[in-house]
């Protein structure tokens, strides 16, 4: 396999992908992280054809690059999920899986040589399939009933500042009104709306449950990381509208 990005240092082939369906193309760049003790020991797992998972790239802590999958295939990288209300998400998706123990591992920043090859990752995918900067998310975002990656120590900030993905500072955390599990009515309906429009799987109910929570804590790992809890506060609310306005 030819590695289609010139950054990658070589190619490592994994046997788990396939065809793209329906025509699609890449529209979407999802960070991961590994979630695995070792970059090792991550990698042989995407190698593996009896774990069912690969990625288009891999970032070992390092900076160097290691690409698994073809971008013309179908990388089994994001499982079930969603996103401005389209599901198979690999079919138009380019994965990359920053090596990271995860929060079942031993959470830790990431290097900063490491972020430096992914942005420099980001910058080429986005480039060559003008991907727009809106869809460069977290795995989280289009999985957020099962996933938490790349999570709250990632710099979204430090990628926009390098002219990958859509980021804004995030609104202070102040006092005011919010919206929690188990509450219902305008405001409710009015925040998924909200979520919605940005991408994130949720139904305009007028109810909080748990989907609701779920996009809530994804959102907030992303764009907002001082407190993760899953509540619209006020902060929240007016990050993701600074976002929308944005767009």
């Amino acid at each position: 396999m030819k590695a289609d990005s010139a950054l990658a240092i070589r190619a490592e082939p994994s046997p788990n992908h396939g065809e793209r369906r329906d025509g699609a193309r890449p529209e979407l760049l999802i960070l991961h992280y590994t979630g695995m003790r070792s970059g090792a020991e991550a990698l042989a797992r995407l190698c593996d054809p009896r774990s069912e998972v690969s990625s288009h790239y891999v970032v070992e802590e390092d900076g160097a690059i290691l690409q698994l999958v073809a971008e013309s295939q179908r990388a089994w990288h994001a499982g079930a999920g969603s996103w401005q209300g389209r599901g198979d998400v690999n079919s138009w998706s380019i994965g990359v899986e920053i090596v990271n123990p995860g929060h079942e591992h031993g959470y830790r920043p990431f290097p900063a040589e490491q972020i430096e090859a992914v942005i420099r990752l980001c910058r080429d995918c986005v480039d060559r399939h003008s991907i727009p900067p809106q869809n460069v998310l977290a795995h989280a975002d289009v999985s957020p009933d099962r996933k938490k990656d790349p999570g709250e120590l990632f710099p979204w900030d430090q990628l926009s500042e390098g002219g990958v993905g859509h980021w804004l500072p995030p609104v202070p955390m102040r006092g005011g009104r919010f919206l929690t599990q188990g509450d219902a009515g305008d405001p409710v309906a009015a925040w998924q709306e909200m979520l919605a429009r940005y991408g994130y799987g949720v139904e305009t109910t007028g109810a909080f449950g748990v989907s609701t929570r779920d996009a809530t804590v994804a959102f907030q790992r992303h764009f907002r990381p001082e407190r993760i809890d899953g509540v619209a506060d006020v902060a929240t609310v007016e990050t993701l509208y600074r976002l929308l306005r944005a767009l």
